[in-house]
């Protein structure tokens, strides 16, 4: 991509996905949805050609979760497999470790969750709990972790927990593979309000023995290899959020063109048309940022996806916020029907706002690694 203009290829990836996205729609089936797309290469475009990826970045990544979210069928696990345990492993794994996960990761019959909430750390990585220990050759993890997608029908888990720092004694992050069956990995689900495909567990890991090479990557190199995760996962949080802010928002323009109750289409009128053309500069202008931020993460400048990711992620779940409510009030009471589909938008809109880190924790990061402001914490 040069400046925020998208390649020929790129342009092509995303008619593709587009057409994938419009033969599945709102009623897709994830299974048969994970598996076309496997298929078609599109759920490994990030990975390593090597190890059977496309060989592109997370532009390309990105590109596939919005289109599929703009036709209404998004494929959250995108977001934890391929784009942070895959990035994660790709980047810093051994070479045993990529022959082993990346052409399942990047075919799609591999799929790996990300573990690090926990229930009294919340956005505070620094507090986590979950501890990893020596023990002979291999590692003991104890800890729990809470609302990680998809442990069901992950094969491992990329858990993130601390070691004791051998000259320091400070607790540094460090991540390991954890297999689903391990003996001691527990899970339970959690109740969740939000109906989706993919539900949320709480894990517990009790005395969870691991071998030496469950360990990825250097000991020693704590957040560097923890951020080349988090980075990929607020770009593609962003994704999924302007995906279905697309979405919502073709769903009240359809409505708009065709609903007549006076002389002309409701969409004629400025009280309906303003607010949704103010819906979709938001969203393009959130795509800008998200684009700027996958090119600078592709490019290898950690520090400055760090902030555009960041920016990209609070803009994108503000936008989505904003034209699913607005597609809803189009609509009027239709916008509430199953018919529509667009009311069960209303709480999976949130999610954005509120996962993979708080709008809050986002203004902190701004106000303070941008604006140098003083920390309140």
């Amino acid at each position: 991509m040069t400046g925020v203009i998208e390649s020929r290829e790129n342009k092509d990836l995303r008619a593709a996905v587009a057409a994938l996205g419009a033969r599945h729609g709102r009623g897709f089936d994830r299974a048969a949805l994970w598996s076309e797309a496997a298929k078609l290469g599109y759920l490994g475009v990030n990975l390593p050609e090597q190890y059977g990826g496309g060989g592109g970045g997370m532009a390309e990544l990105s590109i596939v979760l919005e289109e599929l979210g703009s036709a209404g069928c998004p494929l959250l696990m995108m977001v934890v497999s391929p784009a942070i345990c895959g990035t994660v492993i790709a980047r810093f794994g051994t070479d045993a470790q990529k022959r082993k996960w990346l052409p399942g990761l990047a075919d799609g019959s591999l799929t790996m969750a990300f573990g690090i909430t926990e229930p009294d750390a919340g956005s505070n990585s620094h507090r986590i709990t979950t501890t990893a220990r020596r023990d002979g050759d291999g590692w003991v993890l104890t800890g729990r972790k809470v609302f990680i997608s998809g442990v069901d029908i992950a094969h491992a888990t990329l858990i993130v927990g601390r070691t004791e720092d051998a000259r320091t004694g400070s607790l540094k992050p460090c991540l390991f593979i954890v297999p689903r069956d391990t003996p001691g990995f527990q899970r339970s689900q959690i109740d969740m309000e939000l109906q989706a495909a993919e539900k949320q567990f709480e894990l517990v890991l009790d005395d969870v023995r691991l071998p030496a090479d469950s360990l990825v990557g250097d000991e020693d190199a704590g957040l560097l290899q923890l951020f080349a995760g988090l980075n990929p996962e607020r770009i593609m949080t962003a994704a999924f959020a302007i995906g279905m802010g697309r979405y919502a928002l073709a769903r009240a323009v359809d409505y708009a063109t065709t609903r007549q109750v006076w002389k002309l289409p409701i969409g004629g009128h400025q009280a309906i048309a303003h607010p949704l053309a103010q819906a979709h500069i938001e969203l393009e202008l959130a795509r800008l940022m998200m684009q700027k931020a996958a090119a600078l993460y592709d490019a290898g400048d950690d520090a400055g996806a760090g902030e555009t990711a960041n920016m990209a992620k609070y803009a994108a779940a503000e936008a989505c916020v904003r034209a699913v409510d607005q597609a809803v009030h189009t609509l009027g009471g239709n916008g509430l029907t199953r018919e529509y589909g667009l009311a069960s938008l209303i709480t999976a809109a949130r999610v954005a706002r509120i996962a993979p880190v708080s709008r809050e924790m986002i203004l902190n990061y701004v106000s303070h690694q941008s604006l140098g402001l003083p920390k309140s914490y």
